[in-house]
């Protein structure tokens, strides 16, 4: 979301006659866009500001700029402790800049913006992209789901989604830069509804678009993972074999306290739904270890929920109270050292069903999508399958951005290991 947002922002200012550069010595603007979601985050901001504030004491008309997240939740902070900080506009305010330029900023001291609104999507504002494969495409914006660990609703406010007009031209202009795969964003994807039209009713639009090779969509709440959705992935190849359910927590305890809406029994039912529906799915997800309250027999209730759905692939979280949120009042926080060890644990079970899911494709010939040259060999590509597994094999007579049948030979950690077939080969 993050990347889409500074797309959007770099557009504006160039419509404003600004340039990017990569030097930030040689910058007359230089804005950072801020992520709250975790602790950690954050620090990195406040170490990088304090390198832009060196460059700001060598040049004082350079104008520092904090966007996003950050810039709604700290703002007082902010204001408080680094003075030299120009501009500060939360993710809502983004229009604000051609009229803070044109006020010369830097004479008229700070610029704050941080009001929320409930209809600013926008709408008829499209990304400055790099030239890629994947172009990042935010469809709505902002969450109603309110989970009792996530600042979200307070630094991004209410759900509110773009037109499918909108989304479709957006998609349509990004293949026609070249981008072959989009990523449909969301804090909360999949309950995208405008004009009565559902998430499952934009979808399946978008594989009308010509040229488009893959469409992929993060991140998803299972409350709201539909038949009808199901049943439009089945139904269309361009949409791409892969589910991120993130489960938080295995515990229905935890789940509860978490607002998620959502029960154990429901969500293993429900994995193995997207199963049926999608022979061959790559189902990824979320984890936060340590809530607060999580005892050690809830802690073993996350590990169960593991093993039986076995995941592809898991991102992993100790849990970060986040200010404003409800789990942050909780007493019964968990120690630092507790919340380590539970992380490990998850990180080694999910290394290991990891292994032995992609363990289960070798022999398969799988379709992969060229991305880039691989970190460890300039003879070999790197791609994904539809199920979202990184492939490395021999680059032969291709390109990045196509498409091309790969015999998966061996699976190493994360990786799967392939030989390109030519399409005589190909039966499938």
């Amino acid at each position: 979301m993050n990347v889409a947002d500074s797309e959007l922002v770099e557009s504006i200012l160039k419509r404003e006659g600004f340039c990017a550069t990569k030097n930030m010595h040689a910058a007359d603007a230089i804005f950072v866009n801020t992520c709250a979601i975790r602790e950690h985050a954050e620090e990195k901001v406040h170490s990088r500001l304090g390198t832009f504030y060196q460059v700001k004491k060598e040049r004082p008309e350079v104008i520092i700029g904090v966007l996003g997240c950050m810039a709604q939740n700290l703002k007082d902070e902010l204001l408080e402790s680094k003075p030299y900080i120009d501009i500060i506009l939360g993710p809502d305010s983004y229009r604000k800049l051609p009229g803070i330029f044109s006020r010369e900023t830097t004479q008229n001291g700070n610029v704050v913006d941080t009001k929320l609104s409930r209809f600013e999507v926008y709408d008829d504002l499209f990304p400055s992209r790099k030239e890629g494969v994947n172009a990042w495409v935010s469809i709505m914006r902002g969450c109603d789901k309110f989970c009792t660990f996530c600042i979200v609703p307070f630094t991004r406010g209410r759900e509110r989604s773009r037109s499918v007009e909108s989304v479709r031209q957006e998609v349509s202009k990004a293949v026609a830069n070249g981008f072959v795969e989009v990523t449909l964003l969301g804090q909360n994807v999949n309950s995208y509804r405008h004009d009565n039209r559902n998430f499952h009713y934009l979808l399946e639009e978008l594989t009308t678009v010509s040229g488009l090779k893959r469409i992929r969509y993060t991140s998803p709440h299972p409350q709201d993972i539909t038949e009808e959705l199901l049943n439009v992935m089945a139904a269309h190849p361009v949409i791409c074999n892969s589910i991120h359910l993130p489960l938080q927590a295995g515990s229905n305890r935890i789940l509860k306290r978490m607002n998620r809406t959502y029960s154990k029994e429901h969500f293993i039912a429900l994995a193995g739904k997207i199963r049926d529906y999608l022979p061959g799915v790559g189902i990824s997800t979320d984890i936060i270890v340590g809530f607060p309250g999580e005892t050690e027999a809830d802690f073993q209730e996350t590990l169960n929920v593991m093993n039986l759905v076995q995941f592809d692939s898991a991102f992993t979280f100790k849990y970060s109270p986040r200010p404003y949120t409800k789990a942050e009042q909780y007493s019964d926080q968990i120690p630092e050292d507790i919340k380590q060890e539970r992380l490990q644990l998850v990180i080694d079970i999910q290394k290991r069903n990891t292994l032995l899911q992609n363990r289960k494709m070798i022999g398969n010939v799988e379709l992969v999508l060229v991305e880039k040259e691989s970190k460890k060999a300039t003879d070999q590509w790197a791609g994904r399958t539809d199920s979202n597994k990184w492939v490395i094999f021999d680059k032969g007579n291709v390109r990045i951005k196509d498409i091309v049948p790969v015999k998966i030979m061996d699976a190493r950690g994360v990786s799967l290991h392939g030989e390109l077939l030519e399409k005589e080969e190909v039966c499938m």
